[in-house]
């Protein structure tokens, strides 16, 4: 079974092709100014090790940082209506409440709430007004409104008025692309009604970079199925990522930590992703990555989506050393390294110079760093020694050492044994292992519910979560008959009446349709 993944990073785009569990081809090149003629160029790379295996691959999965660089940077966004659900109580806090100025205002300002939605606990909040409804649908019609966000207080709760005023602006404007809340975001109003509109603003954007991506893989003769990474380390195939493009956020990283994953067979272990700028920590358990439960800004915007708990330290392969090696960081030549480090006949001292000069690997022209004072490396080596340790220390679920996996480019920084691990790897493949952990990727559902133990069993309230998930990832393309719950989450929920507690299952299961073989867990 033959699979590619490729992850188009902000500076780098790297490309694998799978053969089963064995890596049979790799590469890094720089990210085009276009991204697809990176894309090409990679494709074109690791398929020329093979010729005459396009019709062997059975599916191309794909990371990208696009959506999330159009968000960073106030591009590609499209004009959004906001309709919140919740009067009377939502009035006190409008939409986009806190928001930048900037993104804000390119998102427009239609903004409208109605009647209705629910509680917690399933009782009703208001009835949905016809007439509030019918005025708003006909002032969408009369701007001509192209996208639209609909957010109701507690729709993963009920998602009835939600699903009802979609219905009705669909039947006024069958063209306009729609993101009803409760399918994107979790319990939090504020939080799921951001997610959902910055969801919104992306579908014009997603459905022209999906098509592209697809339009670049079948010029390349690929005929295969294309898929695109989650957050959550999971899979969404090319109609599910037109409809849910802020789903990749933070594909990235989490590529990384499923790649490391699957190179070591470690499932619970510290991952540090040391790229040309940044390194990313994050942990894995039980194979993925620990998910965050904090707020999660995106551009400045609060959101709660399904996020991966990581870290992100100014250190990398061209991270500035000065100050006589005391300071490493945060500063960066980024993709510039190539050109301004010292081993490329630069003039400016980086952190990958003082890692040759100090007797590393052999890259560029090591005679240029052969009379670096050596009091400089040493101080430069202590301090990205003492740079990484603080991160490990700050992840860690406790103050038990773990085994730390190194990948990422970057990954020769390490030179020195780090306190914070007991073990460290540095496997075969590691520069590539955000590709890997693309191509290796399964498919997810996850469903959050306010349930009540007092009215319902711990153990029917899991059972009718998980379905909901497992509805959620066959719908993403999942094989009903591979899934399982990859984690539950409990968590009680204080001065709420019979014992509620916030519930949520995550799912996950293999691509229906493909082979199997490459899906989580061991090591090639």
């Amino acid at each position: 079974m033959l699979r590619i993944g490729i992850d188009v990073g902000g500076t780098h785009t790297d490309a694998v092709l799978l053969d089963g569990d064995e890596v049979v081809a790799s590469t890094k090149a720089l990210t085009s100014a276009d991204v697809v003629t990176g894309i090409m160029d990679a494709l074109e790379t690791i398929l020329a090790e093979r010729s005459g295996v396009e019709d062997s691959i059975e599916a191309v999965m794909l990371g990208t940082t696009q959506f999330t660089n159009a968000v960073i940077e106030r591009r590609e966004l499209a004009e959004v209506a906001a309709i919140r659900i919740g009067k009377p109580s939502g009035d006190g806090l409008p939409p986009k409440i806190g928001w930048p100025d900037d993104i804000a205002t390119c998102l427009g300002d239609n903004v409208y709430t109605v009647r209705g939605g629910y509680l917690y606990d399933g009782w009703p909040l208001a009835e949905l007004d016809d007439g509030e409804i019918d005025a708003v649908v006909k002032d969408l019609v009369r701007k001509n409104v192209g996208a639209v966000s609909i957010s109701s207080a507690f729709s993963p709760m009920n998602a009835e008025p939600e699903l009802e005023v979609g219905r009705r602006i669909r039947a006024a404007l069958p063209d306009a692309n729609i993101t009803l809340s409760h399918k994107i975001g979790r319990l939090g109003l504020l939080e799921r009604e951001n997610a959902a509109l910055l969801n919104t603003s992306l579908l014009r954007f997603a459905d022209n970079v999906v098509s592209s991506f697809v339009d670049a893989i079948r010029q390349r003769g690929l005929t295969c199925r294309f898929f695109v990474s989650q957050n959550d380390g999971t899979l969404m195939d090319a109609e599910f990522a037109r409809q849910f493009p802020a789903l990749t956020f933070a594909s990235g990283p989490t590529n990384s930590l499923r790649g490391a994953c699957k190179l070591t067979g470690l499932n619970d272990a510290i991952v540090v992703d040391i790229g040309g700028t940044t390194s990313d920590i994050g942990v894995l358990q039980d194979g993925f990555p620990r998910e965050s439960n904090v707020v999660i800004e995106v551009g400045g915007v609060r959101t709660n989506f399904r996020m991966p708990d990581i870290l992100a330290i100014g250190l990398g392969g061209g991270s500035r050393v000065e100050d006589g090696g005391k300071q490493v960081g945060p500063r960066s030549l980024g993709h510039r390294l190539v050109k301004d480090g010292l081993i490329f006949g630069g003039d400016t001292l980086t952190a990958t110079d003082i890692v040759v000069a100090g007797g590393g690997p052999a890259i560029g022209d090591t005679s240029l760093v052969a009379d670096l004072d050596k009091s400089i490396v040493a101080t430069a080596k202590a301090r990205i020694t003492e740079i990484l340790n603080l991160g490990i220390e700050k992840m860690k679920p406790s103050s038990d050492p773990l085994p730390v996996i190194l990948v990422g480019g970057g990954a020769i920084l390490v030179t020195e044994k780090l306190a914070a691990a007991s073990e460290m790897l540095s496997p075969e493949h590691a520069g590539v292992a955000n590709a890997i952990g693309a191509a290796i990727a399964q498919i997810g559902g996850e469903t959050e519910r306010l349930v009540s133990y007092e009215k319902t069993s711990r153990n029917d309230a899991i059972r009718e979560v998980t379905a909901d998930a497992t509805k959620l990832a066959v719908t993403a393309g999942a094989d009903s008959a591979t899934i399982r719950v990859a984690d539950v989450e409990e968590t009680a929920i204080s001065y709420m009446a019979g014992s509620t507690t916030r519930l949520r299952v995550k799912v996950v299961g293999d691509i229906a349709g493909l082979s199997s073989g490459a899906a989580a867990g061991t090591a090639p």
